[in-house]
């Protein structure tokens, strides 16, 4: 079975990797453009469903004009398809962020985004009046200090305090819309970092252009950015924090991950793996040490202060919730496996994720012990895996934090070298086990 399973991948990236670079866009597009139509068709959330309305369009229309460039130049125009890129990034990311900002004003509700980008801007308000963000608590199976007229979950501030500084320009304009909504101001650190990150990063050019249509472009990265973003600065600032580690610039390394680390968990096993790889490989001298310093000082810095004003409050907001600990019913429970199991056997909600990390553990010691000492791209790509595992073995998850293990298993791609592939009789197997410079 596993040899079929190699075989059959091998079958695909060699179809793939025949495809020329403009037919690749058009199929990504093209399938970007029916995700955005079925998502509009089928959820419930609206911010969501408007932006598939608004962004379908934009796909469809790139898809068509890369089927259209590949018939006038075969082989692919780096430039034009980068233009193409940013084109899109206007019709299916710009267009519909400020579309959703702007109806935003004209209704008081949040209709028009996500719940977190109200919860960042009120932690923001609360942060630029010298008060505690970290304010809702369960005491008596009643939420203290819940936000009036809404609902109980959004009270909760499940993020490490850096993350308000997104909202403070909608504290000092006391508004949260237009250009001061949260989510353009989230849009344009990713941006910003994302194309510091694409200078840095040593790798052909198609492949940093893959690595940017996922974090800002496709859906992967848009649909998040225009609805709610949170996640998007922080998988930006890891990726520039990554590459910096690879490029042995630990300045900008320690900066850029501190900055991730303190303003939400979901950083942390990123950022504590990549650090203990590059520590172990011995090539690096003391330069891991002064990124890990930089790191705990960040985080210390920001976090000290709450977590000792208020420590009861910081760890109901930041530990208990996230983990559906506090009492109080989160929207994060999308219909994964861990979820269902959870609501049809209880006992196994708690149970799930401990024994989720004990096999992703396992796995991880005997697929590093055949391989030691790993390098990045292979860190990577196990920290891909285990993400996965435990996005589907949570009981109450998102589906979107799958942009964590698409995102990061794309980077592993980037960071691998380009190898030659190898044309041997029995090469189907050995193929597929190569990552292929012109596969994506």
């Amino acid at each position: 079975m596993n040899a079929r399973l190699i075989a059959a991948r091998a079958r695909a990236v060699a179809i793939w990797g025949a495809l020329s670079p403009w037919s690749r866009d058009a199929w990504l597009y093209g399938l970007s453009s029916a995700f955005a139509l079925g998502l509009a068709l089928s959820t419930t959330q609206p911010a969501q469903r408007y932006w598939g309305w608004l962004a379908a369009g934009p796909y469809a229309l790139a898809g068509v004009i890369a089927l259209f460039a590949r018939r006038w130049r075969p082989r692919g125009s780096l430039g034009a398809r980068v233009a193409l890129t940013v084109l899109v990034g206007i019709g299916a990311l710009a267009i519909p962020l400020g579309l959703e900002a702007r109806w935003r004003h004209s209704d008081p509700g949040l209709t028009y985004a996500q719940p977190e980008v109200g919860v960042i801007e009120r932690s923001a308000g609360y942060v630029a009046k010298g008060l505690d963000p970290y304010r809702a608590y369960v005491r008596n199976g009643h939420v203290v200090n819940a936000v009036p007229g809404l609902p109980a979950y959004e009270s909760f501030f499940p993020y490490l305090p850096l993350m308000s500084v997104f909202g403070l320009p909608s504290a000092a304009t006391h508004q949260s819309t237009g250009l001061t909504d949260a989510r353009i101001v989230m849009s344009l650190a990713t941006v910003l970092v994302m194309a510091a990150a694409m200078f840095l990063l040593r790798a052909p050019p198609d492949r940093r252009l893959r690595v940017a249509q996922a974090l800002a472009v496709l859906p992967t990265g848009a649909l998040f950015l225009s609805t709610g973003g949170d996640d998007m600065p922080i998988l930006a600032l890891l990726l520039l924090g990554i590459v910096a580690l690879e490029r042995r610039s630990w300045r900008t390394a320690g900066v850029s991950l501190g900055l991730a680390a303190a303003m939400k968990l979901t950083a942390w096993p990123v950022i504590a793996v990549v650090i203990v790889v590059v520590a172990l490989r011995g090539r690096s001298g003391r330069g891991w040490l002064r990124v890990a310093a930089t790191v705990a000082s960040l985080v210390a810095v920001t976090v000290a202060p709450f977590a000792l004003l208020a420590p009861r409050a910081f760890v109901a907001n930041v530990v208990a919730f996230p983990l559906g600990l506090a009492g109080v019913a989160s929207p994060a429970a999308s219909p994964l496996p861990g979820h269902l199991l959870a609501e049809a056997f209880p006992v196994l909600g708690h149970l799930l994720i401990p024994l989720t990390l004990v096999v992703m553990g396992v796995f991880a010691w005997r697929y590093s012990a055949r391989r030691w000492p790993l390098t990045l791209p292979q860190a990577l790509g196990i920290l891909a895996v285990v993400y996965t595992a435990v996005i589907l073995a949570a009981s109450a998850t998102r589906i979107g934090y799958v942009i964590y293990p698409l995102n990061i298993l794309m980077w592993a791609w980037a960071l691998t070298p380009v190898r030659a592939p190898q044309v041997e009789p029995a090469g189907e197997l050995e193929l597929a086990g190569q990552i292929d410079a012109e596969f994506w």
